[in-house]
């Protein structure tokens, strides 16, 4: 990195924890069994099922990426490369607190940060120079001194690495961050985009899939550079409009300096496993209740704390020949709870594996299920009974055509209506409501009424 001193009006930092699921794995590992050996040391990964080594990779260690292990390959491939290579599970309880923590860091320095995902963030540091002045010297100018106390202080607290790309945009500063690793400070302000980032590969530019990078392979354009000088017009023709406005402007330096200040919400929440040994048609019924229950109780849990609920419910699988196949469901009133989820995650298993064009009809084996939930919504869009609530402890008879529609597998839109009769039979003694129900009953009563009107309720009569 050159020593410079940049004046511009936006400073963005784009700041990328190396390895992230990988370190902290190791910091966990570390903080369990002092002593052990250190995972970011060793040719490691996490993905998959430890002990039946399915999956895929989803981060690996330095000294791992020089077998040519990389992410998103399946854990056999890695294995082949290199046999030694130790695996671990994936530990989201830790990940989330090492992210919260590394956020909490950030916050200290800016208060406008946008957190694209677990382990990585944007910060404006723009207009900060008075406030940072005193930790300037030749070998650390504005903006490179704040983030050098950032990167230090992330290491020397919380234990683990990032690298920070310096611009005057978003999409310099990610580029920026992306290169030599780890624990690195790197620029790319506009008059370093010619030295720094038009001599690379095509497919380096960030939002250049490798279908769009092979096919402009295909023209020649083998480098940014070739893209930032190729005519804007001929890209738009052979990559349609967005695609090839996109690679033009972005190639030369273009994009956004608005840092949102918020971390996007989730568009879904899902959790998927991959399974110890695969599943078959005669495994089936003993085996896929175990794991829809784990699963539902998951997805169910990360809505419960963030207060969330949705509508569609989607059940996805991989077969042995890692193909994804998945199904759907969307329901008339949004669900969280883990019962309901997993009501309907089985339905959407038995038609997508034992269906009249079921995978298992197919011959097919599964080795990973997943479940997840989609249309989300604060609950606003949730009919309400008295027994989603738990008020009344009274069975609710299900509507037969529900228990039709449930047992066909062709079910998309449920109504959940539950009754419950008031009066008991002649003869027969009625279990009166306690009085702690009773309160809670008349509570409910009285949000409706204040939310919808006094209308809003009415007594029943026999």
């Amino acid at each position: 990195m050159t020593n410079h001193v940049y004046d511009y009006d936006k400073y963005i930092f784009h700041i990328d924890v190396n390895s992230a699921f990988l370190s902290w794995s190791a910091l966990k590992k570390l903080s369990d069994e002092p002593g052990s050996v250190d995972l970011r040391t060793i040719p490691s990964a996490v993905g998959g099922d430890v002990k039946s080594r399915h999956g895929i990779i989803t981060a690996k260690s330095i000294p791992a990426k020089k077998y040519g292990i990389v992410t998103g390959e399946p854990v056999v491939k890695a294995l082949e490369k290199c046999p030694q290579l130790v695996l671990v599970e994936s530990d989201f309880k830790t990940y989330r607190h090492y992210s919260r923590a590394f956020i909490d860091i950030l916050c200290k320095y800016s208060p406008l940060i946008e957190q694209v995902s677990v382990d990585e963030a944007f910060a404006d540091l723009s207009g900060m120079r008075q406030i940072y002045r005193e930790f300037e010297d030749a070998e650390n100018p504005y903006p490179i001194n704040i983030a050098r106390r950032i990167k230090d202080e992330v290491k020397d607290t919380l234990g683990f690495t990032v690298n920070v790309g310096i611009s005057c945009n978003k999409l310099l500063a990610k580029m920026a961050s992306d290169f030599e690793k780890p624990d690195k400070i790197h620029t790319l302000f506009p008059e370093e985009i010619e030295e720094k980032m038009w001599p690379l590969p095509i497919g380096d530019l960030y939002g250049c899939g490798k279908a769009t990078a092979a096919r402009l392979q295909n023209l020649g354009i083998r480098t940014i550079g070739d893209a930032a000088h190729s005519d804007p017009e001929m890209l738009i023709s052979y990559l349609g409009n967005n695609a090839g406005s996109y690679i033009y402007r972005a190639s030369n330096g273009y994009g956004s300096s608005e840092v949102s200040g918020s971390y996007e919400d989730a568009k879904s929440y899902s959790n998927e496993t991959t399974l110890k040994s695969d599943l078959t048609a005669d495994s089936y019924d003993k085996d896929i209740i175990p794991v829809l229950r784990h699963l539902s109780e998951s997805v169910s849990r990360r809505l419960m704390k963030d207060n969330v609920y949705g509508r569609t419910v989607t059940v996805s699988v991989k077969t042995g020949g890692f193909k994804r196949h998945s199904a759907q469901m969307q329901l008339e009133s949004s669900i969280c709870d883990e019962a309901n989820i997993f009501k309907y995650a089985k339905i959407l298993a038995d038609k997508l594996l034992l269906g009249e064009n079921g995978l298992f009809i197919k011959g097919e084996t599964i080795r990973l299920v997943g479940v997840g939930l989609t249309k989300l919504d604060d609950g606003s869009y949730r009919q309400m009974s008295l027994f989603d609530s738990g008020l009344l402890n009274v069975p609710a008879k299900k509507p037969a055509a529900l228990q039709s529609a449930e047992e066909s597998g062709r079910i998309l839109s449920v109504t959940q209506n539950s009754t419950v009769n008031s009066a008991a039979p002649r003869g027969s003694t009625k279990t009166p409501i306690s009085s702690d129900r009773q309160k809670k009953l008349n509570d409910m009563m009285g949000t409706l009424k204040n939310r919808f009107g006094d209308d809003v309720i009415k007594k029943g009569h026999l």
